[in-house]
């Protein structure tokens, strides 16, 4: 029976597979591999390909109208998008890990490169190699001048290079220069930048918010800048109500330019909103809000996004008590303003009260149907309202409802006759509604302009970044890196003169820069004989 010493067993402990890694050993390989310039790369291009969804897809935190109209068109893969976020991109935690991957790669790269290439900036050029004709350009020529007259020269012609200093007891007989040094702190910038865009946006992620709301163009109360004013809101985690900036603001007038002829004749290319805003206690000032061209307040902007109709509408009960009256927003279904909305009287007697239907702004009759023909409603003239209309139990105590959607599980439908056609009005009409339940009046047309107000703190810091990012990239790209050797020395007949150049970025034209070198040196030979 054999036994193993406590020694033996210890040395038996220490003898590991080939590759096999402890602890230390593999945080440390781990580390390497996170903040090599690879890894950083990968990361970048998963970010950048995380971002698509965001740019494809509505999203909540910049247009919830959009987001839920795309829920309703697409019910298949709504519940998948929800589960991987995708109506929140730039919020989900796998969004969020690439980010912080990034940013530590990013890190963890820059800072040794940083201190090599500190270090780098403060040594010497590179010693002279021994032979400078093995090198793949060089060249080489004898002369009658001396040594130290040739050297002098070298050093003259290589303004512009850092040249190394000559050894202390004097004996060096050659010039070692080098220049391009900055290409590498082009290659340091562009990363940094990258590391300012991505601090920059995750400022204004946690601190920024962005909200959406529809402002009636010429509502006497207009917007003031408080949550409660909002329809849709999306703050970051570190904001506070508190860091909402004073203003209010009124839409006095609208006005979008239409094509009338081509190929998107009856749709809008220009938009034009007449602002009347104060920010405090300042005086009241005027602003014309366009596409692309945001009133700032403060650290506030606020962007025109669309435009639409609010048909003002008139429901009155079966006692002849208004139940409902007001302008009501019909949310665009196309171009061309072609728009739905609902109309909700829970309140009407004796039974509850609701439509649903479309807008048309300039209507037409194509085949007997009805068409929307454009978005400029003109005079008024053509607009219709189409609704559909129910009585009953409107299930509005099931829970919050959309204001942009009508329950009617519970409800029945009612229409002019038995056809079950939709109540069509024009423009100042009034229609009776069935078994003495009241009648729905259009009375006029409003224009609404939906405003998104968005705060980003860093932004500043952002274009800074982008901009050295630019810098960085061209100086990179541009700058030349090589270094250049000149040797002299006494030979029988003369002075060798040794000549090479190499460049450490490639696709440098070193060779031109060895023959230019060389005529500079002859040249001087040759100017200095016809001053004497």
């Amino acid at each position: 029976m054999s036994s193993t010493s406590a020694p033996d067993q210890e040395k038996n402990d220490d003898v590991r597979r080939p590759g096999e890694l402890n602890a230390r050993e593999l945080a440390r390989w781990g580390w390497r591999q996170l903040t090599s310039m690879r890894t950083a790369l990968i990361l970048l291009l998963l970010l950048a390909l995380a971002a698509v969804p965001g740019s494809l897809i509505p999203q909540d935190g910049v247009d919830s109208l959009k987001a839920d109209q795309w829920r309703e068109a697409h019910t298949t893969l709504t519940p998948i998008y929800e589960k991987l976020g995708l109506f929140n991109v730039y919020s989900t935690p796998w969004f969020a890990a690439i980010y912080l991957l990034l940013m530590v790669s990013l890190v963890g790269c820059i800072i040794p490169r940083c201190l090599v290439y500190a270090k780098a900036m403060r040594a010497q050029p590179p010693a002279t190699p021994a032979k400078l004709t093995r090198l793949p350009d060089s060249a080489s020529y004898v002369t009658d001048q001396e040594p130290e007259e040739v050297l002098a020269a070298a050093r003259k012609a290589l303004r512009g290079y850092r040249i190394r200093k000559a050894d202390p007891d004097g004996s060096g007989d050659s010039v070692s220069a080098e220049k391009g040094y900055l290409r590498e702190a082009g290659n340091l910038i562009f990363h940094m930048s990258l590391i300012i865009v991505l601090v920059a946006f995750a400022t204004g992620s946690l601190f920024g918010y962005k909200g959406g709301v529809i402002v009636l163009v010429g509502e006497e109360y207009g917007f003031a800048n408080e949550l409660s004013q909002y329809d849709d809101f999306k703050s970051g985690s570190l904001f506070a109500p508190e860091d909402l900036d004073d203003f209010s603001f009124k839409i006095d007038d609208f006005h979008a330019e239409w094509l009338t002829s081509g190929a998107g004749a009856g749709t809008a290319r220009g938009f034009n909103a007449k602002l009347r805003y104060t920010a405090g206690t300042s005086d009241e000032k005027r602003y014309d809000l366009r596409v692309n061209h945001p009133l700032t307040i403060g650290g506030t902007d606020v962007f025109l996004l669309a435009h639409g109709y609010a048909p003002v509408i008139t429901v009155r009960d079966g006692e002849g008590n208004v139940a409902y009256s007001g302008p009501t927003i019909f949310l665009p279904q196309s171009r061309n303003l072609l728009s739905f909305g609902v109309v909700k009287a829970p309140y009407a007697s004796p039974e509850e009260l609701g439509f649903q239907g479309l807008f048309y702004p300039f209507e037409g009759t194509v085949d007997g149907e009805p068409v929307n023909l454009m978005g400029d409603i003109g005079d008024g003239s053509h607009a219709m309202l189409s609704l559909q209309g129910f009585r009953g139990d409107l299930n509005l105590d099931a829970g919050p409802q959309s204001v942009y959607s009508l329950d009617t599980s519970k409800a029945n439908m009612m229409s002019p006759d038995e056809s079950g056609k939709a109540f069509n009005l024009r423009l100042g009409d009034t229609v009776e509604l069935p078994d003495g339940l009241g009648s729905v009046s259009f009375d006029d047309v409003q224009q609404w302009n939906r405003v998104q107000i968005s705060k980003s703190p860093g932004k500043e810091w952002a274009l800074l970044g982008v901009s050295l990012a630019l810098l960085g990239l061209l100086g990179s790209l541009f700058i030349r890196s090589r270094r250049v050797w000149v040797r002299a020395r006494r030979v029988d007949g003369g002075t060798l003169v040794e000549i090479a150049a190499l460049d450490r970025s490639g696709g440098g034209d070193t060779a031109a820069v060895v023959t230019d070198l060389v005529e500079t040196l002859r040249g001087a030979r040759t100017q200095e004989e016809k001053d004497v």
